[in-house]
């Protein structure tokens, strides 16, 4: 089982109409993006987060209990109230986000049970609760509980500048948590911010992949590259499109069950890429993932649109 913790959200995706400007409220946040992406592909998926309680957060509680995930540990918290991100898209689908998210439920997240992390393969922790000192704790503590069990740990670093007080103070607690992480998944943005010489010492001993858009991703591992090229389309809404990548990347690799080789990760990363491809051609996160048929279909085809 791939198990992802951290933040669920309501994405407020926004339109220009005649009548006036709208949002349309989507299930989201990157980790809760990533269980459902691995289920929609046919995996074993877990989630654990929070939702503070109210008309959202009980919207979210009923989305993740359709999901049929193998394990659920959600928890409502009554003195909170559910995050919310505004999303903005642009006429070619980029979206820019403006996070609803003071003294929100994201980051104060319910403890995972020991049998859940045993029946885990891959823990994904998600990168939001960085922002705050309970969820950098509570995120070491999962971290290295996970570890110990020797289970992998997988990380996306989904960098928002606009939840941090300080940006140079956010990439600080980032390099300390990242070296806990066998499995990191980097924005090219994110990459530069971090800096090659940060990527190749500090992480040397995991499985980088960096995402580059329309120029496919990127993959480090044991001191050896590789970039892969991607599916071509014109992207209605990128929302979630990374997270749509990264399930797919943590299905293939979770489905190998042997040590990773250069082909294998060359696999894996053109699965993700047209996962995430795929995921732009309808708004939202969540309702355009697609199944593991329809991805092997367009590889099949030459990854041509």
């Amino acid at each position: 089982m791939i198990l992802c913790v951290g933040e669920i959200l309501a994405d407020m995706i926004g339109e220009e109409k005649k009548e006036g400007f709208f949002f349309e409220r989507k299930a989201g946040g990157a980790p809760f993006n990533v269980a459902c992406a691995v289920k929609r592909l046919g995996g074993s998926a877990g989630f654990a987060g929070s939702v503070g309680d109210d008309l959202i957060g009980d919207y979210l509680l009923d989305f993740a209990e359709r999901q049929n995930f193998d394990a659920l540990i959600l928890k409502k918290n009554k003195y909170r109230n559910t995050t919310l991100a505004f999303v903005q898209l642009s006429e070619a689908g980029e979206r820019q986000f403006c996070f609803y998210r003071k003294h929100t439920a994201d980051y104060v997240l319910p403890v995972v049970p020991d049998r859940t992390l045993q029946a885990s393969d891959i823990v994904h922790i998600g990168s939001l609760m960085l922002s705050e000192r309970e969820g950098q704790d509570y995120a070491e503590t999962l971290a290295k509980r996970a570890k110990t069990l020797g289970k992998t740990v997988s990380f996306d670093v989904n960098f928002r500048c606009d939840i941090f007080r300080d940006s140079a103070v956010a990439v600080e607690i980032y390099r300390k948590f990242l070296p806990l992480c066998d499995i990191v998944k980097f924005s090219e943005e994110e990459a530069e911010i971090f800096g090659d010489a940060y990527l190749r010492e500090s992480l040397s001993s995991a499985l980088v992949c960096i995402t580059k858009g329309t120029n496919g991703s990127e993959w480090r591992y044991a001191g050896e590259s590789n970039t892969v090229e991607t599916l071509k389309v014109s992207p209605v809404d990128t929302t979630g499109a990374g997270d749509a990548f990264f399930g797919g990347v943590l299905f293939k690799i979770g489905s190998l069950h042997k040590d990773l080789q250069p082909a294998d990760l060359n696999e894996a990363l053109a699965f993700g890429n047209v996962c995430g491809a795929l995921n732009t051609l309808g708004r939202g996160a969540i309702d355009p993932l697609p199944t593991e048929e329809t991805v092997e279909k367009f590889i099949r085809q030459g990854l041509r649109k």
